[in-house]
């Protein structure tokens, strides 16, 4: 443990000078600065491993805690090792089901087809008829995708832990790193690994996906095979598609490629603000394009979650987004938890108000610029940004990203406007909300007449 431990000093120690030299001594900007500096910490979570590359997509969802600079950076993690040898990896198969391979799967491609610091992939093909818990029957030759924990990822991983424990501990006590909440994120993401590394959870994930969308025309995922599911195995469909970047492909094969990128912006707003649970790691690996003219979501590892008493709300903030009504977004932000002091509300309404006006009036509107943009104005101004919250507008940047992969000049706010639009006056025609302002109109027509 001690060499492990003056590996990682020594690369976080090599990674802040050179950010410190980049950064002229501190004579640039400080948003340049925080972008080098972020910038170093990822490459040195790359070059760290396994642990590290989890911390650093935790801290990448986590904008009510690190200044954006950070948070965006973090996206670019690489998750990509060296694939573990096979014959290693067959004991946690043969094991988890107590059975040989053979006996299992038809048949089975030693080669992975993908390979991450916890889990590697491979292709299979089903050896009897099975009938998922939703969907269509699967027969016997089916292909199938497997996703195996590497061996020993998680011990690494619980050794990293338990090396990086007493730092963080004592980085908490800095009075200027305190606000950062190191040891809560600490044990989150101690508490993320061990949910990620217990594959039944996302396959369990994955299947209520699949029940909320049971309906929806172009909306699918991957069937699991539970009796080939365990805690290290979890075994699907393996779909046929393309990802985003391929939509030539796509359309060459009679797919309307664009289309899907418009819908997968409504199929979020309807995750967030109508089912109150959404997927929260989208990018161009966990969607697919189908031949069949659908979206396939897949990989269910990171997921958000909505209360229902904050559904109205998000869905007045995304309207006021939509319509750069700075006042509005501001005073509906307040109900899911960002609150702004009444002596900051007027500095802070006129900023967010000159940042719409600067990142939406541009084509297609600059969704990505302006959570920096607001982002940054909070961490500016010392307001707390509810996990929640940050987490919306992380997931909103990244389905702006899949969308215009597809295509550059998809603007994703006119994509949004009808759905958010019709929510809204959904939520404010009730009828206990129309009988509860019934007084209100009445006194304020009474007013009227006899002023």
């Amino acid at each position: 443990m001690g060499s492990r431990r003056r590996h990682i000093f020594w690369v976080i120690t090599k990674r802040w000078w050179r950010a410190v030299y980049l950064a002229r001594f501190g004579i640039i900007s400080a948003t340049r600065r925080r972008e080098i500096f972020a910038r170093q910490l990822r490459e040195a979570f790359e070059e760290l491993g396994p642990a590290f590359i989890k911390l650093g997509q935790l801290i990448s969802i986590r904008p009510d805690m690190f200044p954006p600079e950070y948070v965006f950076e973090m996206e670019h993690l690489r998750d990509e090792v060296a694939a573990t040898p096979f014959e290693m990896v067959r004991p946690v198969i043969e094991r988890d089901f107590g059975h040989s391979l053979d006996e299992l799967f038809n048949t089975f491609d030693t080669t992975p087809i993908g390979s991450a610091s916890i889990a590697q992939v491979y292709q299979a093909t089903l050896q009897v008829d099975y009938t998922p818990v939703i969907g269509d029957s699967l027969p016997a030759g089916t292909k199938l995708a497997i996703k195996v924990i590497r061996p020993g990822s998680e011990e690494t991983i619980k050794a990293d832990i338990a090396v990086i424990t007493p730092l963080v501990n004592r980085l908490s006590r800095i009075k200027r790193l305190a606000r950062f909440g190191l040891s809560q994120l600490l044990s989150e993401f101690a508490d993320s690994l061990a949910s990620e590394c217990d594959l039944r959870i996302e396959g369990r994930t994955s299947d209520r996906f699949a029940f909320d969308f049971a309906d929806d025309p172009y909306v699918t995922t991957a069937a699991i095979v539970w009796p080939l599911t365990s805690r290290h195995v979890l075994t699907m469909k393996f779909i046929e598609g393309w990802h985003l970047d391929q939509a030539k492909e796509a359309e060459a094969a009679g797919v309307d490629a664009r289309f899907l990128a418009m819908y997968g912006a409504n199929v979020f707003m309807k995750q967030v603000m109508v089912l109150g649970r959404f997927h929260a790691d989208l990018h161009q690996s966990n969607l697919l394009m189908t031949p069949d003219g659908r979206i396939c979501y897949i990989d269910f590892g990171i997921t958000g979650e909505v209360r229902e008493e904050d559904k109205e709300a998000i869905a007045q903030v995304l309207a006021a987004t939509v319509y750069a009504d700075a006042k509005r977004a501001i005073d509906y932000s307040a109900a899911l938890g960002l609150v702004v002091s009444d002596e900051k509300t007027d500095e802070v309404t006129a900023r967010v108000a000159e940042l719409m006006s600067r990142t939406f009036s541009v084509t297609p509107r600059d969704v990505r610029g302006f959570a920096i943009g607001f982002l940054s104005i909070m961490n500016e101004q010392k307001v707390s940004v509810p996990r929640g919250f940050g987490l919306l507008i992380k997931a909103l940047v990244v389905v702006e990203g899949c969308a215009q992969m597809v295509y550059s000049d998809i603007d994703i706010v006119d994509a949004a406007k009808e759905f958010t639009t019709t929510l809204v006056l959904k939520h404010m025609l009730q009828p206990a909300r129309l009988y509860a302002r019934i007084p209100r109109a009445v006194d304020a027509a009474i007013a009227e007449l006899i002023g």
